[in-house]
C-alpha cells in the first residue's frame, strides 16, 4: 500500500481524536456547572462521568488503529500484531457501547424531565455506532486470521 494512503489515514485518526479531546477538556467540564435546567443538574453527573469513562477506550482504539496503520506501512499487515490490534479495537468498541448502555437510563430521565424524546434517540447513536465498529473489527479480525492461517499453510508446503 502506498505510504500516502496510510499517511492520510493517520492524519484522519489524529483529526478524529483532536475534537474529542477538546470536548473532554472544555465542553464536558462546562456542562455540569451550567445546566439548561438546574432542577435536574444532579442527573447530568452520571452522564458526564460515563462520557469521560468512554473516552479512555476511545483513545485506546485510536492508538490501536494508529498501530495497525504502522504495521501496514511496514508491510506487516498479515501478522498476529494486526490481528491483536483489531481484537483490541473490537473490545474497546464493545466497552464504549456498554458504557453508553449504562448511561442511557440517565439520558432517559433528562429527556423525560425536559420533555425531549429525541434526546433518547441521540443517546442511542453511540451505542449502535460502536457496535457497528465492533462487528466490523470482528469480521476483519477473523478474515485476517484466516488469511494468516492460509499463508502459513502455503509457507509450510514446499
Amino acid at each position: 500500500m502506498k505510504r500516502g494512503t496510510t499517511l492520510f489515514l493517520k492524519i484522519a485518526v489524529f483529526l478524529i481524536g483532536a475534537p474529542v479531546l477538546a470536548l473532554g477538556i472544555f465542553g464536558l467540564t462546562w456542562l455540569p456547572n451550567n445546566p439548561a435546567n438546574p432542577d435536574y443538574a444532579h442527573i447530568l453527573y452520571p452522564i458526564v462521568i460515563g462520557i469521560y469513562a468512554s473516552v479512555i477506550p476511545f483513545f485506546i482504539a485510536l492508538y490501536q488503529a494508529f498501530k495497525l496503520l504502522g504495521h501496514i506501512d511496514k508491510n506487516q499487515a498479515f501478522s498476529e500484531l494486526s490481528v491483536k490490534a483489531l481484537k483490541n479495537i473490537k473490545f474497546c468498541a464493545i466497552t464504549i457501547s456498554g458504557l453508553y448502555i449504562v448511561i442511557e437510563p440517565f439520558v432517559f430521565l433528562v429527556a423525560d424531565l425536559d420533555d425531549a424524546p429525541g434526546l433518547v434517540i441521540v443517546g442511542m447513536v453511540p451505542i449502535f455506532a460502536s457496535m457497528v465498529i465492533a462487528v466490523f473489527a470482528a469480521v476483519l479480525q477473523r478474515l485476517l486470521q484466516e488469511a494468516i492461517d492460509i499463508k502459513s499453510e502455503n509457507d509450510l508446503t514446499v
